[in-house]
């Protein structure tokens, strides 16, 4: 799987779900080895989080190139020419290829941006990215007409850019999913500051501020603690206006209109200045990384006693027996000599196997003759 900037969303993985890379071929007479199979490299966007069905990260590629190997190929088997010996010239054996590895996927996108706008729903969010992007979103004279997350890049007057991520509205309880706002919350993990985009003439703009930053702290305390700046939107109306000369509160706080410009340049330079010593972003949380099978590795060897029978479960063990051609005599004997080598039958005889009893490895069963 590989991060780009040329996809910009997961649409084509809802529209096929499966894929799978093109197998290898057998190998032939006179000791030709099969060709290899064809790796599959999956294009994603930036920001796309890959989940197993356990929940654990598989792969988290955060900017433009990164790779992550999701699933593994098998690998081949050797040929009976490998098992030639002094008294066995022709072995009537040889080694099947291991199968590759098959894994249900969850794709997650966040976006990248080092700015988020949060705030309750329509406090202009969406009209202060258009002001200060060239971004178009869909701006409406009601509640949560911002659905989809949205970007645009901010020009600074030393030259610089900013990318800028508008969030959908917030309302009480969204970090336990009421609202649009548990969906949309998580697009905001990843940028470096807020800022908080509240309505001035609104009929409580600060208890409209403690709710916001209190729905930010439920979802993740860790992304409360960002710096972050507070933006009183449409100063361009009376009521708004009224409360800038009325408010005797200090901190980061910036009145501005999306619809007037105002404040809006100070805006810009109060979030490059917040940026520059603003910490990189952390990882959310412990990161589990699900750890593929790797040819070779050995695991230990566990002997799990059921009513019918027993369970034999290892790494090792398990590839000897995809690894087997059972049904021949010659492989079969080999298969008897690893499984002591590896200490199968003692770890059976240890768990209380009896003669004629069942054991399972893997896929395939047997009964235990000592």
């Amino acid at each position: 799987m590989k991060a780009t900037t040329s996809v910009s969303d997961l649409s084509r993985y809802k529209q096929k779900l499966r894929w799978q890379a093109e197998p290898g071929v057998n190998g032939a007479g006179g000791r030709k080895t099969g060709r290899n199979g064809k790796d599959i490299t999956l294009e994603v966007p930036v920001g796309t989080v890959a989940i197993d069905p356990d929940g654990a990260v598989i792969a988290d590629l955060e900017h433009p190139g990164a790779k992550a190997v999701i699933a593994r190929g098998g690998s081949g088997g050797r040929g009976n020419v490998h098992f030639k010996s002094s008294t066995r010239h022709a072995p009537d054996y040889a080694e099947p290829g291991l199968k590759g590895e098959e894994l249900a996927v969850t794709l997650d996108l966040k976006l990248i941006a080092e700015v988020g706008l949060v705030g309750p729903p329509n406090a202009g969010k969406s009209s202060l990215l258009a002001s200060l992007t060239a971004a178009k979103p869909k701006v409406a004279a009601y509640p949560f007409t911002t659905l989809d997350p949205q970007l645009g890049v901010a020009e600074e007057s030393r030259g610089g850019r900013i990318v800028i991520a508008d969030i959908p509205g917030l309302i009480e309880g969204a970090s336990r999913g009421v609202g649009l706002g548990l969906r949309f919350l998580r697009h905001v993990e990843r940028t470096k500051i807020l800022v908080y985009v509240i309505d001035g003439t609104s009929a409580d703009p600060w208890k409209d501020l403690s709710m916001v930053q209190a729905e930010v702290e439920q979802f993740s305390p860790d992304l409360a603690k960002r710096p972050f700046i507070v933006a009183i939107n449409k100063v361009d109306m009376d009521q708004a206006r009224k409360l800038r000369t009325r408010s005797r509160r200090k901190g980061p706080i910036h009145f501005v209109s999306a619809l007037s410009g105002e404040g809006l340049p100070e805006l810009i330079d109060a979030m490059v200045n917040t940026l520059a010593s603003a910490p990189d972003v952390k990882p959310q949380g412990p990161v589990r990384i699900k750890k593929l099978l790797v040819a070779g590795a050995r695991n230990e060897l566990t002997i799990e006693r059921l009513a019918w029978g027993f369970v034999v479960k290892g790494d090792r063990v398990e590839r000897l027996v995809e690894r087997t051609d059972l049904d021949s005599s010659g492989g079969l004997a080999r298969f008897q000599t690893e499984l002591d080598k590896i200490g199968v039958n003692a770890a059976l005889e240890a768990a209380g196997v009896q003669p004629g009893d069942t054991v399972r490895i893997g896929e395939a069963e047997f009964e235990y003759q000592p």
